[in-house]
């Protein structure tokens, strides 16, 4: 019989609109189990003491104090803790860090765990923790960039920059007529999700059942099975729901990894769940840079030259590096790029992929400079960008797989009303006196790829089943994939089950990057045209359906019904189908990832460009946001209610990042004095008065089969930058140092009256 065809790529009723979240009821309703929910009997609850210095090395520990009281029942420590099958300084998965696990009495970093109290109430377990009462040999702590001499980074493994030089910089720089040489510093931020890390670890034999948020569940199995000396399959993780992960989820953790110990030590399954001060410290961070920008431009005010150093802070037994100067690679065109990386290394945690991670720092630090270099060169700063807009990737020449940016420039500057922005600095106030600035910034962020497998299975009445491993961090996973599924597979979306966040089922991959959807979301597309693939090769060879006969004019799924592709009166029910054949449900896989000589030959990106308006008091200084617009091109969107979310989102975080977050340490012990939300200022409800998304249309045949680009994190990457030039416009003031504080405005004298 000739083959059967299925029709290539055909979006269905599902993509593109706007379905509210399939967990939200779960979540407002408080049905949701997340991993601290999980109780299991005998249960253990878990407490670290963590350290109170940021160097040295713990002299003593008060373990009979602890002991003696009646609801601690074990206490670990480096003197009795047994040792793991694999290496904690190894990294057993590209997504993986050097660990703190009680290897030895050093202190690397305040916050580091010291020990692990195990006791049978949670209060127990803490009073035993706080009995301890270390003791310290402190050495003087290193925490801020000026600390340690730099040194040239090697980038070695999982996100690590790679230095990158195009053109002539050197002539660069000497045909400029116009120049700046600017540095930007961005402070260290914390990851600081509702949820925040917790374990529930149970063993029976050499079997390890974990619930744990995740937002890689097969690598991180794999990761645990290291530790321990068991088959990867002996592990399984359930995280059927994450609240927030934002990059720190998605690695092994020193912690995670001594609750599992304990569980094993003790027979009972531990519970281990961070406070809030417990996430400064060691579940990643992002960690603080130092960037200096030397940009030129010609009399046609053409950049000569992007010159774009960064020094970022690292760990003292680690090496992930912030690479905020490849946010110069990729964005406008110049005669000569450079990016280079230095690092520091500090008393501190090691820090970690952080939503955006490079995008945001670098970022932050090129769209400042742009504008400083407009006004250099007299000219509005949208005008400036789009006199240097990139037609190819510069460095590179790759064409782009699509870019609507001049969209995005065009939409958001007619909804913000841009068009009236007058060009000198200090030249709008309110009604109510108050100095109103006008700024912009462009956002970019790649559109990554991982692998990813799915399947799905048709059901004898016709319903699916679709399974697939993705973790939904609170991006709304479980519902665009759902939606992706039901397309391929021709069904209304109430007609299909979906599962995931569970190691069990096929590898979704990594949550992560903005990549999840388009991964994910490729393998449930080919799982369900496997699906339809079968199903048309049984109509087709059944003498008894209307489809005989049609395979080589191919078939479409839809409604439930197989129809000939051109006839699509000619058609069946999938359950009939399926009852003929005997009933038998249909089982379909599919995979996803990139083809390497794809990658290779489109330079793939999401873009978009936020306007920002701010309004400051001329007397205090006190900085208000009162509107946001962004524009952004991310390819197909499946759902736009949860694009728009993610969008708002990220952009909310930007105005986070530009005015509020900031990890400050006490120099004299190396701690993070504000490890909290009373120290640790984050945007809420009051900071965020005007929000506008609008999407761009953009069909890109080359980034995936579906056309997907992500939404997680490109909202950060204009808002930032958009936010410190509107800070400007409004006072004449630049700052040139994250976050902007009353402080620096008062200090500079500006805006006074």
């Amino acid at each position: 019989m000739p083959d059967t065809l299925v029709q290539p790529v055909r979006f269905g009723s599902n993509s593109g609109q706007p379905v509210s979240r399939r967990d939200g009821v779960a979540k407002v309703t408080g049905i949701a189990t997340f991993a601290a929910d999980n109780a299991p009997a005998g249960l253990l609850h878990a407490v670290y003491a963590p350290a109170t210095i940021a160097r040295g090395r713990v002299t003593h520990l008060d373990v009979a104090a602890a002991e003696a009281h009646p609801g601690v029942v074990q206490i670990i420590t480096p003197a009795n803790r047994p040792p793991l099958e694999g290496d904690p300084s190894a990294k057993p998965t590209p997504f993986s860090f050097r660990i703190d696990v009680l290897q030895d009495d050093t202190v690397r970093y305040a916050g580091q765990p010291v020990a692990l109290v195990l006791g049978e109430t949670l209060e127990a377990a803490t009073e035993g923790a706080r009995l301890l009462a270390p003791r310290y040999a402190a050495e003087t702590a290193r925490t801020a960039l000026d600390d340690e001499t730099p040194f040239a980074f090697e980038p070695a493994g999982f996100g690590l920059p790679a230095g990158a030089e195009h053109g002539d910089v050197a002539a660069g720089h000497a045909a400029a007529t116009q120049a700046i040489d600017v540095t930007y510093e961005t402070a260290a931020q914390y990851h600081n999700a509702m949820e925040t890390h917790a374990v529930v670890a149970a063993w029976e034999g050499d079997r390890l059942t974990l619930d744990m948020p995740s937002q890689a569940l097969a690598m991180s199995c794999g990761a645990y099975a290291y530790f321990f000396g068991i088959p990867a399959e002996n592990v399984t993780l359930r995280s059927p729901y994450l609240g927030g992960g934002f990059g720190s989820k998605a690695f092994t953790t020193g912690p995670q990894v001594l609750a599992i110990l304990a569980a094993r030590m003790t027979g009972r399954p531990v519970k281990l769940s961070l406070t809030r001060q417990q996430m400064f410290g060691p579940v990643g961070h992002r960690g603080a840079t130092r960037q200096r920008l030397r940009l030129g431009a010609d009399d046609a005010a053409a950049l000569t030259v992007i010159d774009h150093e960064s020094i970022a802070a690292t760990s003292s037994f680690d090496d992930f590096v912030e690479p905020a100067a490849n946010a110069s690679q990729g964005l406008y065109s110049a005669q000569a790029l450079r990016a280079a990386h230095r690092a520091v290394r500090l008393d501190v945690g090691t820090p970690g992929p952080m939503r955006a991670p490079g995008e945001a720092s670098g970022s932050a630090a090129l769209e400042c400079a742009m504008d400083e270099l407009a006004q250099e060169a007299g000219i509005d700063p949208l005008e400036f960008r789009l006199r240097n807009y990139a037609e190819a990737e510069p460095g590179t020449g790759k064409p782009y797989s699509s870019k609507a940016l001049r969209q995005c420039y065009d939409q958001a500057a007619e909804r913000f009303g841009w068009a009236g922005r007058p060009l000198a600095p200090r030249q709008m106030r309110d009604e109510a006196g108050l100095l109103v600035g006008w700024g912009m910034g462009t956002a970019l962020f790649p559109a990554p790829m991982f692998a990813a497998e799915a399947r799905a299975t048709l059901r004898s009445d016709g319903s699916a089943l679709v399974e697939t491993s993705a973790a939904d961090m609170g991006q709304g996973a479980w519902t665009a994939l759902a939606q992706i599924a039901a397309d391929s597979l021709g069904l209304p979306l109430d007609r299909v089950e979906f599962r995931a966040g569970h190691s069990d089922l096929p590898d979704a991959g990594v949550a992560g990057g903005s990549g999840h959807t388009a991964t994910a979301g490729t393998a449930l597309h080919a799982a369900g045209g496997d699906v339809i693939r079968q199903l048309g090769e049984i109509a087709a060879a059944d003498e008894a359906s209307p489809l005989h006969g049609a395979g080589n004019a191919g078939f479409v799924a839809r409604d439930g019904r197989l129809c000939v592709a051109g006839d699509e009166d000619r058609s069946e029910a999938f359950a009939d189908i399926l009852a003929r054949a005997g009933g038998a449900a249909l089982i379909g896989n599919g995979s996803g990832s990139r083809a390497p000589e794809d990658a290779e030959r489109w330079a793939m990106n999401a873009h978009g460009a936020v306007f920002a308006e701010v309004k400051v008091d001329p007397d205090l200084c006190q900085m208000r946001v009162t509107r946001l617009v962004g524009a952004f091109a991310a390819g197909r969107i499946i759902n736009p209610k949860l694009a728009e979310s993610q969008l708002m989102g990220g952009m909310i975080w930007g105005t986070s990042f530009a005015l509020h977050e900031e990890a400050r340490h006490d120099r004299r012990t190396g701690r993070i004095v504000n490890a909290d939300f009373a120290g640790y200022h984050i945007a809420v409800n009051a900071d965020v008065q005007g929000l506008e998304v609008i999407t761009v249309h953009e069909d890109d045949p080359h980034v995936n089969a579906l056309g997907i680009k992500g939404v997680g994190e490109i909202g950060v990457t204009g808002t930032v930058g958009a936010i410190a030039n509107a800070i400007w416009h409004a006072t004449g003031t630049r700052v040139r140092r994250f976050p902007i504080r009353v402080r620096d405005l008062l200090e500079a004298g500006s805006p006074v009256g």
